[in-house]
């Protein structure tokens, strides 16, 4: 079972960027098409963006099109989201899962091993 592990969450003002990862262990990612979700308060978790196991395939949210991009890191065994452009409803706890390889907005990491996730907070 591979575990999860997003950081690089804060506090940061509208405009502003972060860059948030998602360190995997227990087994390797690298076969694996991997995705960002988000949940706001008092929201449904939603999907953010995904990418393939060899990083040539992103899928995004119309929401963070053009503004957010995953990475990955395979040798690293890890998955990266840069946000650009960010707006306070981007405001959100962002976690990383494994996504089915056919239905690229489905996270397939069972809901009792999802990591804590990562606070993200835009301010106006």
């Amino acid at each position: 079972q591979v575990q999860l592990v997003e950081s690089g969450g804060g506090l940061v003002q509208a405009g502003g960027s972060l860059r948030l990862s998602c360190a995997a262990s227990g087994r390797t990612i690298s076969s694996y098409r991997m995705g960002w979700f988000r949940q706001a308060p008092g929201k449904e978790r939603e999907f953010v963006g995904s990418i393939s196991w060899n990083g040539i395939s992103t899928y995004y949210a119309d929401s963070v099109k053009g503004r957010f991009t995953i990475s990955r890191d395979n040798a690293k065994n890890t998955v990266y989201l840069q946000m650009n452009s960010l707006k306070p409803e981007d405001t959100a706890v962002y976690y990383c899962a494994t996504v089915d390889p056919f239905k690229i907005t489905i996270a397939t990491t069972p809901q009792g091993s999802w990591g804590q996730g990562t606070q993200v907070t835009v301010s106006t």
